[in-house]
Protein backbone atom coordinates (compact mmCIF):
# COMPACT_ATOMS: atom_id res chain seq x y z
CA UNK A 1 0.00 0.00 0.00
CA UNK A 2 1.61 3.33 -1.18
CA UNK A 3 2.16 5.74 1.47
CA UNK A 4 -0.75 8.48 2.31
CA UNK A 5 -0.52 12.25 3.00
CA UNK A 6 -2.91 14.58 4.61
CA UNK A 7 -3.65 17.28 2.38
CA UNK A 8 -3.97 21.14 3.45
CA UNK A 9 -4.96 24.23 2.70
CA UNK A 10 -5.14 27.60 4.97
CA UNK A 11 -6.90 28.68 2.11
CA UNK A 12 -9.99 26.86 1.99
CA UNK A 13 -12.12 25.89 5.06
CA UNK A 14 -10.82 23.85 7.77
CA UNK A 15 -12.73 20.86 8.42
CA UNK A 16 -15.81 20.95 10.42
CA UNK A 17 -15.96 17.03 11.45
CA UNK A 18 -13.52 13.87 11.44
CA UNK A 19 -12.25 14.21 8.14
CA UNK A 20 -9.25 15.83 5.89
CA UNK A 21 -9.61 18.44 2.92
CA UNK A 22 -7.82 16.19 0.73
CA UNK A 23 -6.19 12.42 1.13
CA UNK A 24 -3.14 11.52 -1.75
CA UNK A 25 -2.48 8.36 -2.24
CA UNK A 26 0.33 7.51 -4.72
CA UNK A 27 -0.71 9.96 -7.49
CA UNK A 28 -4.10 10.48 -6.83
CA UNK A 29 -5.82 12.81 -4.40
CA UNK A 30 -9.01 11.99 -2.79
CA UNK A 31 -10.72 15.58 -1.94
CA UNK A 32 -13.39 16.11 0.55
CA UNK A 33 -16.61 17.90 0.01
CA UNK A 34 -16.19 21.62 -0.15
CA UNK A 35 -19.13 23.92 0.41
CA UNK A 36 -19.12 27.42 0.30
CA UNK A 37 -17.73 28.74 3.06
CA UNK A 38 -15.24 31.40 3.38
CA UNK A 39 -12.13 30.09 4.70
CA UNK A 40 -10.72 33.30 7.11
CA UNK A 41 -14.33 33.31 8.51
CA UNK A 42 -15.44 29.88 8.06
CA UNK A 43 -18.94 32.06 7.50
CA UNK A 44 -21.26 31.14 4.14
CA UNK A 45 -20.57 33.50 1.23
CA UNK A 46 -23.19 36.11 1.05
CA UNK A 47 -25.21 35.86 -1.91
CA UNK A 48 -27.19 33.65 -4.44
CA UNK A 49 -26.71 30.03 -5.67
CA UNK A 50 -24.07 31.32 -8.33
CA UNK A 51 -22.04 33.01 -5.48
CA UNK A 52 -22.00 29.32 -3.80
CA UNK A 53 -20.89 27.68 -6.36
CA UNK A 54 -18.06 30.36 -7.08
CA UNK A 55 -16.83 29.66 -3.41
CA UNK A 56 -17.25 25.90 -4.18
CA UNK A 57 -14.44 25.79 -6.86
CA UNK A 58 -12.23 28.38 -5.09
CA UNK A 59 -11.93 26.25 -2.06
CA UNK A 60 -11.33 22.86 -4.29
CA UNK A 61 -9.07 25.11 -5.83
CA UNK A 62 -6.95 25.92 -2.96
CA UNK A 63 -7.23 21.67 -1.76
CA UNK A 64 -6.02 21.05 -5.42
CA UNK A 65 -3.09 23.49 -5.67
CA UNK A 66 -2.09 22.31 -1.46
CA UNK A 67 -1.61 19.08 -3.14
CA UNK A 68 1.20 20.34 -5.97
CA UNK A 69 -2.72 20.09 -8.87
CA UNK A 70 -5.28 22.33 -10.14
CA UNK A 71 -8.96 21.74 -10.65
CA UNK A 72 -8.07 21.37 -14.54
CA UNK A 73 -6.68 17.40 -12.54
CA UNK A 74 -9.80 16.24 -11.56
CA UNK A 75 -10.51 13.66 -13.30
CA UNK A 76 -14.22 12.56 -11.74
CA UNK A 77 -16.28 15.80 -9.77
CA UNK A 78 -19.81 15.36 -7.60
CA UNK A 79 -21.64 17.95 -7.55
CA UNK A 80 -24.35 17.42 -4.85
CA UNK A 81 -27.64 20.21 -5.31
CA UNK A 82 -30.49 20.73 -3.12
CA UNK A 83 -32.74 21.90 -6.09
CA UNK A 84 -31.77 20.64 -9.70
CA UNK A 85 -33.55 24.00 -11.03
CA UNK A 86 -30.08 25.22 -10.32
CA UNK A 87 -28.01 22.54 -12.63
CA UNK A 88 -27.76 25.43 -15.99
CA UNK A 89 -25.67 27.56 -13.29
CA UNK A 90 -23.56 25.21 -12.37
CA UNK A 91 -22.59 24.02 -15.61
CA UNK A 92 -22.30 28.35 -16.35
CA UNK A 93 -19.64 28.73 -13.22
CA UNK A 94 -17.97 25.69 -13.88
CA UNK A 95 -17.35 26.77 -17.42
CA UNK A 96 -15.27 29.41 -15.78
CA UNK A 97 -13.13 27.06 -13.91
CA UNK A 98 -12.31 24.06 -16.14
CA UNK A 99 -11.49 23.56 -19.20
CA UNK A 100 -11.74 20.66 -22.12
CA UNK A 101 -11.23 18.03 -21.76
CA UNK A 102 -13.94 18.23 -18.59
CA UNK A 103 -13.74 15.35 -15.77
CA UNK A 104 -16.42 12.72 -15.28
CA UNK A 105 -19.19 14.21 -13.32
CA UNK A 106 -22.48 13.86 -11.52
CA UNK A 107 -24.60 16.04 -10.56
CA UNK A 108 -26.89 14.66 -7.28
CA UNK A 109 -29.98 16.00 -6.07
CA UNK A 110 -30.07 15.83 -2.30
CA UNK A 111 -33.10 17.15 0.43
CA UNK A 112 -29.93 19.41 2.31
CA UNK A 113 -26.34 20.05 2.66
CA UNK A 114 -24.34 21.15 6.16
CA UNK A 115 -24.84 24.92 7.43
CA UNK A 116 -27.80 24.45 5.21
CA UNK A 117 -25.54 25.45 1.64
CA UNK A 118 -26.85 24.99 -1.69
CA UNK A 119 -23.80 22.96 -3.39
CA UNK A 120 -21.19 20.94 -2.09
CA UNK A 121 -18.83 19.05 -4.59
CA UNK A 122 -15.74 16.51 -3.95
CA UNK A 123 -13.46 15.01 -6.41
CA UNK A 124 -10.97 13.02 -7.57
CA UNK A 125 -7.47 14.24 -9.24
CA UNK A 126 -4.65 12.55 -10.04
CA UNK A 127 -1.21 14.54 -10.03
Amino acid sequence: MPNKAIIHSDNAPEAIGTYSQAVKVGDTVYLSGQIPLIAESMTMVDGDFAAQAHQVFKNLASVCEAANGSLQDIVKLNIYLTDLSNFPIVNEVMGQYFEQPYPARAAIGISQLPKDALIEADGIMVV
